[in-house]
Protein backbone atom coordinates (compact mmCIF):
# COMPACT_ATOMS: atom_id res chain seq x y z
CA UNK A 1 0.00 0.00 0.00
CA UNK A 2 1.27 3.06 -1.07
CA UNK A 3 1.20 5.25 2.32
CA UNK A 4 0.94 8.84 0.72
CA UNK A 5 -2.01 7.91 -0.78
CA UNK A 6 -4.48 10.04 1.62
CA UNK A 7 -6.82 7.67 3.89
CA UNK A 8 -10.43 7.35 3.10
CA UNK A 9 -12.81 8.64 5.70
CA UNK A 10 -16.86 8.44 5.30
CA UNK A 11 -18.72 11.00 6.48
CA UNK A 12 -19.19 10.93 9.91
CA UNK A 13 -16.04 9.18 10.18
CA UNK A 14 -14.33 12.40 9.62
CA UNK A 15 -16.03 14.29 12.56
CA UNK A 16 -13.30 13.02 15.21
CA UNK A 17 -10.26 13.58 12.69
CA UNK A 18 -7.61 16.14 14.03
CA UNK A 19 -6.61 18.61 10.61
CA UNK A 20 -3.50 20.63 10.38
CA UNK A 21 -4.69 23.60 8.46
CA UNK A 22 -8.31 23.39 8.31
CA UNK A 23 -8.64 26.56 10.81
CA UNK A 24 -6.37 28.16 8.46
CA UNK A 25 -8.16 27.81 5.60
CA UNK A 26 -11.64 28.87 7.47
CA UNK A 27 -9.83 32.25 8.41
CA UNK A 28 -9.22 33.04 4.96
CA UNK A 29 -12.57 32.12 3.73
CA UNK A 30 -14.34 34.54 6.20
CA UNK A 31 -11.43 36.99 5.32
CA UNK A 32 -12.41 36.58 1.68
CA UNK A 33 -15.86 36.94 2.57
CA UNK A 34 -15.66 40.27 4.51
CA UNK A 35 -13.18 42.12 2.35
CA UNK A 36 -15.25 41.74 -1.01
CA UNK A 37 -18.39 42.87 0.90
CA UNK A 38 -17.16 46.01 2.44
CA UNK A 39 -14.93 47.38 -0.18
CA UNK A 40 -16.77 46.23 -3.50
CA UNK A 41 -20.14 44.69 -2.61
CA UNK A 42 -22.43 47.93 -4.17
CA UNK A 43 -20.13 49.69 -6.47
CA UNK A 44 -20.97 49.43 -10.13
CA UNK A 45 -18.12 49.78 -12.73
CA UNK A 46 -18.12 49.47 -16.52
CA UNK A 47 -16.08 48.45 -19.33
CA UNK A 48 -16.51 49.16 -23.24
CA UNK A 49 -16.49 46.11 -24.87
CA UNK A 50 -15.69 45.46 -28.23
CA UNK A 51 -18.62 44.79 -30.88
CA UNK A 52 -20.54 44.74 -27.05
CA UNK A 53 -20.13 48.22 -26.07
CA UNK A 54 -20.47 48.99 -22.80
CA UNK A 55 -20.81 46.39 -20.12
CA UNK A 56 -21.77 46.76 -16.33
CA UNK A 57 -20.77 44.37 -13.66
CA UNK A 58 -20.53 44.73 -9.68
CA UNK A 59 -16.91 45.87 -8.56
CA UNK A 60 -17.04 42.89 -6.01
CA UNK A 61 -17.08 40.37 -8.43
CA UNK A 62 -13.11 40.49 -8.98
CA UNK A 63 -12.93 39.03 -5.26
CA UNK A 64 -15.74 37.70 -4.42
CA UNK A 65 -15.15 34.78 -6.29
CA UNK A 66 -12.04 33.42 -4.17
CA UNK A 67 -14.58 32.49 -1.77
CA UNK A 68 -16.39 30.02 -3.53
CA UNK A 69 -13.32 28.69 -4.64
CA UNK A 70 -11.75 28.31 -0.74
CA UNK A 71 -15.37 27.35 -0.54
CA UNK A 72 -15.12 24.34 -2.55
CA UNK A 73 -11.07 23.33 -1.51
CA UNK A 74 -12.89 23.59 1.97
CA UNK A 75 -16.16 20.73 1.17
CA UNK A 76 -13.47 18.59 -0.80
CA UNK A 77 -10.81 18.04 1.36
CA UNK A 78 -12.35 18.39 4.86
CA UNK A 79 -16.03 17.31 3.86
CA UNK A 80 -19.50 18.89 4.11
CA UNK A 81 -20.00 18.86 7.60
CA UNK A 82 -16.99 21.04 8.63
CA UNK A 83 -17.74 23.55 5.44
CA UNK A 84 -21.02 24.11 6.89
CA UNK A 85 -19.32 25.55 9.94
CA UNK A 86 -17.75 27.63 8.06
CA UNK A 87 -20.68 28.93 6.05
CA UNK A 88 -22.51 29.58 9.79
CA UNK A 89 -19.21 31.45 10.81
CA UNK A 90 -18.94 33.67 7.68
CA UNK A 91 -22.61 33.99 8.28
CA UNK A 92 -22.16 34.92 11.70
CA UNK A 93 -19.41 37.52 10.82
CA UNK A 94 -21.38 39.24 7.90
CA UNK A 95 -23.61 39.73 10.73
CA UNK A 96 -21.25 41.36 13.16
CA UNK A 97 -19.68 43.52 10.31
CA UNK A 98 -23.24 44.70 9.57
CA UNK A 99 -24.06 45.54 12.98
CA UNK A 100 -20.73 46.99 14.14
CA UNK A 101 -21.44 49.37 10.69
CA UNK A 102 -24.66 50.40 11.71
CA UNK A 103 -23.34 51.43 15.13
CA UNK A 104 -20.22 53.27 13.72
CA UNK A 105 -21.83 55.50 11.18
CA UNK A 106 -24.64 56.13 14.09
CA UNK A 107 -22.66 57.67 16.75
CA UNK A 108 -22.42 60.69 16.19
CA UNK A 109 -19.61 62.41 14.80
CA UNK A 110 -16.83 65.03 16.88
CA UNK A 111 -17.52 68.54 16.07
CA UNK A 112 -15.11 69.81 13.11
CA UNK A 113 -14.78 65.98 11.87
CA UNK A 114 -15.13 66.44 8.05
CA UNK A 115 -15.49 62.97 6.73
CA UNK A 116 -19.04 61.55 8.65
CA UNK A 117 -20.47 61.92 5.14
CA UNK A 118 -17.95 59.65 3.54
CA UNK A 119 -17.88 57.38 5.98
CA UNK A 120 -21.62 56.74 5.61
CA UNK A 121 -21.66 56.41 1.97
CA UNK A 122 -19.30 53.58 2.40
CA UNK A 123 -20.27 51.80 5.48
CA UNK A 124 -23.94 53.31 5.43
CA UNK A 125 -25.46 50.42 3.66
CA UNK A 126 -29.38 50.15 4.02
CA UNK A 127 -31.19 47.10 5.26
CA UNK A 128 -31.93 45.63 1.79
CA UNK A 129 -27.86 45.66 1.02
CA UNK A 130 -27.46 44.03 4.18
CA UNK A 131 -30.27 41.78 3.92
CA UNK A 132 -29.52 40.58 0.20
CA UNK A 133 -25.44 40.38 0.86
CA UNK A 134 -26.46 37.60 3.88
CA UNK A 135 -29.30 35.50 2.23
CA UNK A 136 -27.59 35.58 -1.04
CA UNK A 137 -24.31 34.11 0.42
CA UNK A 138 -26.19 31.95 2.97
CA UNK A 139 -28.17 30.56 -0.08
CA UNK A 140 -25.31 30.21 -2.54
CA UNK A 141 -22.70 28.69 -0.02
CA UNK A 142 -25.07 25.83 0.98
CA UNK A 143 -25.67 25.11 -2.33
CA UNK A 144 -22.27 25.10 -3.44
CA UNK A 145 -21.28 22.75 -0.92
CA UNK A 146 -23.56 20.85 -1.50
CA UNK A 147 -23.46 20.20 -4.96
CA UNK A 148 -19.78 19.56 -4.68
CA UNK A 149 -20.19 16.52 -1.59
CA UNK A 150 -22.97 15.11 -3.97
CA UNK A 151 -20.69 15.05 -6.98
CA UNK A 152 -18.10 13.71 -5.24
CA UNK A 153 -19.89 10.45 -4.21
CA UNK A 154 -21.51 9.95 -7.31
CA UNK A 155 -17.68 10.40 -9.61
CA UNK A 156 -15.97 8.56 -6.82
CA UNK A 157 -13.83 11.53 -6.30
CA UNK A 158 -13.06 11.86 -9.96
CA UNK A 159 -13.35 14.87 -12.76
CA UNK A 160 -12.76 17.57 -9.61
CA UNK A 161 -13.08 20.13 -12.58
CA UNK A 162 -16.29 19.32 -13.16
CA UNK A 163 -16.96 19.02 -9.70
CA UNK A 164 -15.81 22.50 -9.47
CA UNK A 165 -17.53 24.40 -11.88
CA UNK A 166 -20.59 22.61 -11.78
CA UNK A 167 -21.08 23.38 -8.09
CA UNK A 168 -20.18 27.07 -8.58
CA UNK A 169 -23.00 27.53 -11.63
CA UNK A 170 -25.36 26.75 -9.23
CA UNK A 171 -24.04 28.64 -6.46
CA UNK A 172 -22.67 31.73 -8.07
CA UNK A 173 -26.51 31.77 -9.96
CA UNK A 174 -28.19 31.83 -6.68
CA UNK A 175 -25.99 34.51 -5.13
CA UNK A 176 -25.79 36.55 -8.35
CA UNK A 177 -29.84 36.11 -8.89
CA UNK A 178 -30.61 36.65 -5.27
CA UNK A 179 -28.30 39.50 -4.30
CA UNK A 180 -28.55 42.46 -7.24
CA UNK A 181 -32.61 42.00 -7.32
CA UNK A 182 -33.24 41.88 -3.37
CA UNK A 183 -30.66 44.90 -2.86
CA UNK A 184 -30.84 47.20 -5.85
CA UNK A 185 -34.31 46.48 -7.67
CA UNK A 186 -36.55 49.81 -7.83
CA UNK A 187 -33.41 52.18 -6.51
CA UNK A 188 -32.67 55.43 -8.49
CA UNK A 189 -29.50 54.37 -10.54
CA UNK A 190 -30.44 51.17 -11.21
CA UNK A 191 -32.95 50.67 -14.10
CA UNK A 192 -34.22 46.83 -14.51
CA UNK A 193 -32.25 46.37 -17.86
CA UNK A 194 -28.88 47.49 -16.21
CA UNK A 195 -29.67 45.20 -13.32
CA UNK A 196 -30.45 42.02 -15.02
CA UNK A 197 -26.95 42.98 -16.97
CA UNK A 198 -25.43 43.05 -14.14
CA UNK A 199 -26.72 39.58 -12.48
CA UNK A 200 -25.84 38.12 -15.67
CA UNK A 201 -22.49 39.25 -15.79
CA UNK A 202 -21.90 38.28 -12.19
CA UNK A 203 -22.81 34.72 -12.98
CA UNK A 204 -20.58 34.75 -16.07
CA UNK A 205 -17.60 36.44 -14.72
CA UNK A 206 -17.57 34.28 -11.25
CA UNK A 207 -18.58 30.86 -13.84
CA UNK A 208 -15.13 31.87 -15.61
CA UNK A 209 -12.87 33.11 -12.66
CA UNK A 210 -13.73 29.60 -11.50
CA UNK A 211 -12.58 27.78 -14.61
CA UNK A 212 -9.66 30.07 -15.19
CA UNK A 213 -8.51 29.09 -11.47
CA UNK A 214 -8.92 24.76 -11.82
CA UNK A 215 -5.63 24.88 -12.20
CA UNK A 216 -4.78 26.53 -8.82
CA UNK A 217 -7.54 24.91 -7.04
CA UNK A 218 -5.82 21.21 -7.85
CA UNK A 219 -2.86 22.22 -6.89
CA UNK A 220 -3.80 23.92 -3.61
CA UNK A 221 -6.29 20.54 -3.15
CA UNK A 222 -3.84 18.02 -3.66
CA UNK A 223 -1.19 19.70 -0.95
CA UNK A 224 -4.04 19.87 1.33
CA UNK A 225 -5.07 16.32 0.90
CA UNK A 226 -1.32 14.65 1.09
CA UNK A 227 -0.73 17.55 4.45
CA UNK A 228 -3.88 16.08 6.35
CA UNK A 229 -3.64 12.59 4.95
CA UNK A 230 -7.52 11.90 4.31
CA UNK A 231 -9.95 11.72 1.33
CA UNK A 232 -13.38 12.81 3.17
CA UNK A 233 -16.29 11.48 1.24
CA UNK A 234 -20.15 12.56 2.37
CA UNK A 235 -21.35 8.95 2.17
CA UNK A 236 -23.52 9.18 5.40
CA UNK A 237 -23.77 13.23 5.68
CA UNK A 238 -26.91 14.70 7.56
CA UNK A 239 -26.83 17.68 4.75
CA UNK A 240 -29.37 19.68 6.40
CA UNK A 241 -27.53 23.46 7.02
CA UNK A 242 -29.16 23.10 10.47
CA UNK A 243 -27.76 19.81 11.41
CA UNK A 244 -25.40 19.80 14.11
CA UNK A 245 -21.72 19.74 13.33
CA UNK A 246 -19.31 18.17 15.22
Amino acid sequence: MDNNQPKRLEGRSAAPYQFRYYDLVMAAFVAILLLSNIIGASKRSSLDLPLIGEWSFGAGVLFFPISYIIGDILTEVYGYARARRVIWTGFAALLFMAFMAWVVVALPPAEGWPFQSDYENVFGNSWRIVLASITAFWAGEFANSFILAKMKVWTAGKHLWMRTIGSTVVGQGLDSLIFYPLAFWGLAGWPPEQLWQVVVSQFAIKTLWEALLTPVTYVVIGKLKRAEGVEVYDTDTDFSPFAKSN
